[in-house]
């Protein structure tokens, strides 16, 4: 949906000027770097197999807000 948006508008919502960015996916994180761009980072699933409690599942794929906002601040 966001790929039919005008040129104008995706500028608006995230313009270039903008380095640190930061995509969270709970699944893939194939495709996400046309948005993070070559500064940006991704967190995602990448791999497969983990078996507990959802939550404990979450954290150990880094997805905690403490990890989203070390990742953020991790951007140069």
């Amino acid at each position: 949906l966001f790929e039919a948006q005008s040129s104008e508008y995706k500028e608006s919502v995230l313009p270039k000027a903008v380095k640190k960015r930061v995509a969270i996916e709970a699944a893939s994180p194939f495709g996400w770097e046309r948005y993070t761009g070559c500064h940006g980072k991704v967190i995602a699933i990448d791999h497969f197999g983990a078996s507990a409690p959802g939550d404990k599942v979450l954290a150990e794929f880094g997805f905690s807000v403490e990890n989203v906002v070390n990742t953020f601040k991790s951007i140069d």
